[in-house]
């Protein structure tokens, strides 16, 4: 069984990182380590993270990453992890909640010969009721149309497979192809979506594993909103309408 090392990039997450480390303690499979990369925060977030580090059920190693920016928070970690001896590598956020089963289904899935996964997101329940969680999921839909159809996804710009929305806060991927393809791009946003394309154009082991699920905070898409959202996965160019909105 190859090791599975977790990473969580946090920024100024001190109200929303204990309840993420939480789940993660309540995984069935905890046969992992968990890098928590404090990602130039000022609250209370690293703290948090060395507390839970000296009661939690795995080892946890808690990182300083001075440049702000989600890609150089996941790079780091990766890199940190793949240098301690890491096979496989799984990433959530430190506002989502991945349910008791994400790793076992993320290390089940890359075992079985797939080099990326991407799970499902479903809306945080402590932040939304039935409706406010289908709206949501909509919204989802809505953008991983967009993705489809945006020109510059088709398989004629040298993909090996066809454009599936990738949540970063719920992937997984093996060491050697997060290595292959150069790892997280540090810059610029959307690092998510370069990532894919860059796996893309390396890689068709690329599989959508619906037992792989995270509950997502919908506080920045609320931010945006669904035409914002729209609008980011038509635009052609990178970095026009700031960070991602997913």
């Amino acid at each position: 069984m190859s090791t599975l090392w977790v990473v969580v990039p946090a920024h100024q997450e001190a109200g929303r990182i204990g309840d993420t480390l939480t789940a993660l303690a309540a995984q069935r499979d905890r046969d992992f380590q968990l890098v928590v990369v404090d990602n130039a925060s000022v609250d209370g977030t690293a703290a948090i993270a060395r507390d839970f580090a000296r009661r939690a059920p795995f080892p946890v190693h808690v990182l300083q990453e001075p440049e702000k920016g989600v890609g150089c928070a996941v790079d780091t970690g990766f890199r940190y992890a793949i240098g301690h001896g890491a096979g496989l590598l799984a990433r959530t956020d430190a506002d989502c909640l991945p349910r008791p089963g994400w790793t076992a289904a993320a290390r089940t899935a890359l075992d079985r010969g797939a080099q990326l996964v991407c799970g499902r997101v479903d809306a945080r329940r402590d932040e939304h009721g039935p409706l406010g969680r289908a709206g949501f999921r909509a919204l989802v839909r809505v953008a991983s149309f967009f993705g489809r159809i945006r020109p510059a996804h088709h398989r004629r710009h040298g993909y090996l497979t066809p454009y599936r929305m990738h949540a970063g806060n719920n992937m997984a991927v093996t060491a050697e192809l997060y290595q292959r393809v150069g790892g997280m791009p540090r810059r610029p946003s959307p690092t998510d979506r370069l990532f894919l394309n860059r796996v893309r154009r390396h890689s068709a082991a690329i599989v959508h594993v619906r037992g792989m699920v995270v509950e997502n905070s919908t506080r920045r898409l609320r931010a945006y909103g669904i035409v914002a959202t729209a609008r980011w996965y038509l635009d052609r160019g990178p970095g026009r309408h700031g960070e991602d909105p997913r």
